[in-house]
């Protein structure tokens, strides 16, 4: 009889008899304990979000439809094998079962006057979908584009060496050699928005077949991220691989027959459909949804043609769910990778590890073989260099013999064989520093610590910077004062450090006084395309995460960097300030219902918490130089897997285990992810609470 346990902390801890059961389990259980976040996702992944919360919702949704997320997760999900479709149709029965029985009944429904709705089979490959399809890098391409058009082809190396939109993901495994047990350790924690509640959710699953604990999407059963299957564990990082492209479209009327130029001349569209979007309150809006043999059309272009996507899932009908359930089921490391060989979308990098002491990393995913021009900006659909071969890149894999560190880096990532941009060394090396420092006896407080490294990657470039300040003209008294300051820091952003929070005062200033500059302020002309895409188009956020790359190549491209650092300097020394770094550097979680004005006074809030860290440390806690000192990006999990002994391994989610405003373990964990601390993860059914079958959170 399938049963719910939970420990002190609100953990889910589910048995089954079967997997199957335990699937069931497990949708129940998603949709008591976040039922309105799964349902968000369901709208989004249907296009449906107007329809339920007004015209806010409108954006989305019209790309939801234009880019067939909902057609896809069906298609998927009928090529599914047919044990895997079985088992995700228990997972979705769960959540049906839930809302039939009156468990989803989260505070947002009342407050948005919405209700919940019942899902299909598919659905939570759509919601999968939803998570990772402005996850690569077809965004960056319409960058790449805009600068290209605005300030010519040259420009575009600016922005595009090692210094990506949003990348802070770390892992990092040790061998049981340098272990203090004898068996290896594997720690890492994932970067993503900050959602409230989490992006993932802590939970154990077991059954006879398996008994893993691990981080789940609720929503999507099983742990397709990160696992400890009691033998074998599991954990990725973003591999940065290149595998979305995005095609200039040119397309005429025939008759009534839509037509668009490919290698071969003209050709009939694959679909040309017109939706209906219900928008709650207004009237019913109309998106036109076109897809060519490339792929989607999603978005206008500079020639006043359009632009479609291409993705290995849309073309192939497979997102990778048949890697789940042998996921669970892995016993060994081989057994893992062989469960990953099913992988399609997102590229990841793995690394596994056992306890027979085997480790290995390797990239997972599917990147298909095509021209390198398709890595870098939208290409010509009628050009036959440019289309797909239909073979697929080799991925690299290894055994790790002492220890291994994916943080999102070129040498993890795969480098030229699967991408095109990934992120700074700087994170990357520093963990392999601290580790080496460490030497051997490592344990999970060793991991844990690790965590919580502050030292700045980008500094030792920007100091250099700073000390150029002043070289042609004199600096005023209190611009001297900060630049001996700062020239006298130590490169961490530290919560309690007032020199972090000038440095970031001074940094903010120098990204204005960049983006600012003749050279490049044409970039704030309008894109053309739609404000969905308006993160990865802003120019003061990319000059932000491109400033090393600028500092290095700007004076030759025609930048005064120099100058621009100077009035950065001179700016900052106006407006001083003795605030620490986490007085502004603080925790800006994302609400559904904030995105959308007629709800937003009522979306859930956090307490004001201060963070150490920031974009380019370890403890990448994101912020944005020249937006906003807040993170709204950051580790939405920590964990330390211990091979040897699973009940020693430790983790943390950024808020708490339930999804329900007010609840108990709502915010729970909050004040401990934020000083670092991690939680014991409960192995014995003895020192759990068995919940009664129409409990659940709150």
């Amino acid at each position: 009889m399938p049963v719910t346990y939970r420990d002190p902390w609100g953990v889910p801890h589910l048995r089954a008899d079967t997997a199957e059961e335990l699937a069931f389990l497990q949708g129940s259980n998603a949709a008591a304990d976040r039922s309105w976040q799964i349902e968000m996702e369901r709208w989004r992944s249907e296009g449906r979000t107007a329809e339920h919360l007004g015209s806010d919702g409108v954006l989305w949704d019209r790309f939801a439809r234009q880019a067939r997320i909902d057609d896809t997760a069906r298609r998927c999900f009928g090529n599914l094998d047919r044990e895997t479709q079985r088992w995700v149709t228990a997972y979705v029965d769960g959540v049906n079962d839930a809302l039939a029985r009156g468990r989803r009944q989260a505070k947002e429904f009342r407050d948005s006057g919405a209700e919940p709705g019942p899902w299909e089979p598919w659905t939570p490959l759509g919601v999968f979908l939803v998570h990772h399809i402005l996850f690569s890098t077809f965004p960056n391409k319409l960058w790449r584009d805009h600068v290209a058009h605005t300030l010519g082809p040259d420009a575009v190396d600016l922005f595009s060496i090692e210094a990506p939109v949003w990348a802070g993901s770390n892992a990092w495994a040790v061998s049981g050699n340098l272990a203090a047990g004898g068996s290896p350790l594997l720690a890492g924690d994932p970067h993503r928005l900050m959602e409230l509640p989490g992006v993932y959710q802590q939970v154990r699953l077991a059954c006879p077949e398996f008994d893993a604990v691990g981080l789940a999407f609720p929503g999507i059963p099983g742990l397709p991220h990160f696992g400890h299957a009691g033998t074998a564990a599991w954990a990725v990082t973003n591999a940065m691989a290149d595998y979305q492209d995005l095609y200039r479209e040119q397309l005429r009327r025939d008759g009534g027959t839509l037509q668009a130029l490919g290698p071969g001349g003209w050709e009939p569209v694959v679909s040309d459909l017109e939706e209906l979007i219900r928008v709650r309150g207004c009237d019913v809006e109309t998106v036109q949804v076109i897809e060519t043999v490339r792929g989607p059309v999603i978005t206008g272009g500079y020639d006043g043609g359009t632009l479609s996507l291409r993705m290995p899932s849309r073309v192939g009908g497979r997102l990778g769910f048949e890697a789940l359930l042998p996921l669970l089921r892995s016993r060994t490391i081989t057994d893992v990778e062989a469960a990953f060989g099913d992988w399609v979308e997102p590229v990841n990098c793995v690394l596994a590890a056992d306890s027979a002491g085997g480790v290995r990393q390797f990239v997972a995913g599917a990147v298909p073989e095509r021209n390198h021009e398709n890595r870098v900006r939208p290409v010509p659909a009628e050009s036959r260099r440019h289309q797909w071969t239909g073979g697929w890149v080799e991925l690299p894999a290894s055994d790790v013999e002492t220890l291994a560190v994916n943080a999102n880096d070129r040498a993890s990532g795969g480098g030229d064989l699967t991408g095109l941009e990934f992120a700074p060394a700087h994170r990357a090396g520093r963990i392999r520093e601290l580790l080496e420092e460490a030497g051997s006896g490592l344990d999970a407080g060793t991991m844990q610590r690790i965590h919580m490294d502050t030292r700045l990657g980008s500094w030792p470039a920007l100091r250099a910077v700073v000390e150029r300040c002043g070289t042609d003209a004199p600096l005023s008294p209190a611009a001297a004062d900060l630049r001996d300051s700062l020239l006298g820091w130590d490169g961490s952003m530290r919560a309690d450090s007032p020199l972090a929070a000038a440095f970031a005062g001074w940094r903010s200033a120098f990204v204005r006084a960049l983006a600012s500059a003749p050279l490049l302020a044409p970039l704030a002309r309008p894109t053309g395309h739609s404000p969905l895409f308006s993160p990865w188009l802003d120019p003061v956020s990319r000059v932000g995460f491109a400033l090393e790359t600028i500092v290095a190549k700007g004076d030759a491209a025609g930048l005064d960097v120099a100058a621009a650092a100077t009035e950065a300097l001179e700016a900052a020394a106006a407006s001083p300030s003795s605030a620490d770094w986490g007085a502004t550097h603080t925790v800006l979680p994302l609400h559904a219902l904030a995105d959308h004005p007629s709800a937003s006074a009522k979306a859930p809030r956090v307490p004001m918490t201060a963070l150490s860290g920031d974009t380019g440390c370890v403890l990448s806690t994101e912020s944005l130089p020249g937006v906003t000192d807040a993170s709204f990006r950051g580790p939405v999990a920590r964990y330390v897997w211990d091979l040897g002994d699973r009940s020693k391994s430790r983790w943390v989610v950024p808020f708490g285990t339930s999804g329900h405003p007010g609840a108990a373990n709502f915010l729970s964990q909050l004040p401990l992810w934020a000083t670092g601390e991690l939680l014991p993860v409960i192995t014995d059914w003895d020192q759990l609470s068995r919940e009664n079958d129409d409990e659940g959170e709150p």
